[in-house]
């Protein structure tokens, strides 16, 4: 097979979902570089690749996907390696509802109305930003009462469910107050203190 190539922008956390999955599994890929944020847009070529004009993107011996977590599942399931899913129904549903839950409920809060708002804005919107840690305690809360006993969220597998939920509240942690809120929470905080050092989330790290 060939290698499979992500288009995306190395600051995004779905991008990053969807590269700590393949590093996680040993695949090698290539990233092209496609910024939506960019004056004008994306490029006009890229909507043949996500006709919504999200990142990311990909393609592996001419199949094409969009949406971070089809791409994931894709990964694992479509190369060798660790397997990345539970093998058992309850498990594999637990894990989707982790990913759904910070699709729907963490990311907007976490990544936006909290990091984005104190990293890239001169005169971020306060009230904004305390929504969105009031709905980022809820969703550490709630994952605290799903995140079963052992080092990962499911247990003793690491699941597309960490890889999913560790780019978000990575960003999350770059402004004091997403670490402050964390520490609150000592079973999210030394889950996040080993995934966060995995060899697969240092290579996918954005300096700066």
């Amino acid at each position: 097979m060939g290698k499979p190539v992500v288009y995306g922008a190395d600051y995004s956390v779905y991008v990053r979902i969807v590269r700590l999955a393949l590093e996680e599994k040993g695949v090698a890929y290539d990233l092209v570089p496609v910024d939506i944020f960019a004056e004008g847009g994306a490029p006009a070529w890229y909507g043949e690749r996500h006709p919504f004009g999200r990142i990311p993107a990909f393609e592996h011996d001419g199949f094409r996907l969009f949406e971070a977590s089809a791409i994931a599942r894709y990964a694992d399931e479509a190369f060798d390696g660790p397997a990345l899913q539970p093998a058992d129904a309850r498990g594999r549903a637990r894990m989707g509802q982790i990913i759904g839950m910070f699709d729907a409920y963490a990311y907007r809060a976490m990544v936006w109305d909290v990091a984005v708002e104190r990293l890239e804005k001169e005169t971020p919107d306060e009230t904004l930003t305390a929504e969105g840690l009031r709905r980022a305690e809820t969703v550490l809360r709630v994952l605290t009462s799903l995140k079963a006993q052992g080092p990962w969220l499911l247990g003793d597998q690491l699941t597309l469910a960490d890889l999913h939920a560790a780019p978000m509240i990575g960003y999350f942690v770059k402004v004091s107050e997403g670490r402050d809120l964390l520490a609150r929470f000592a079973d999210i905080r030394d889950w996040y203190a080993r995934v966060s050092v995995r060899a697969s989330f240092a290579r996918t790290d954005k300096v700066g």
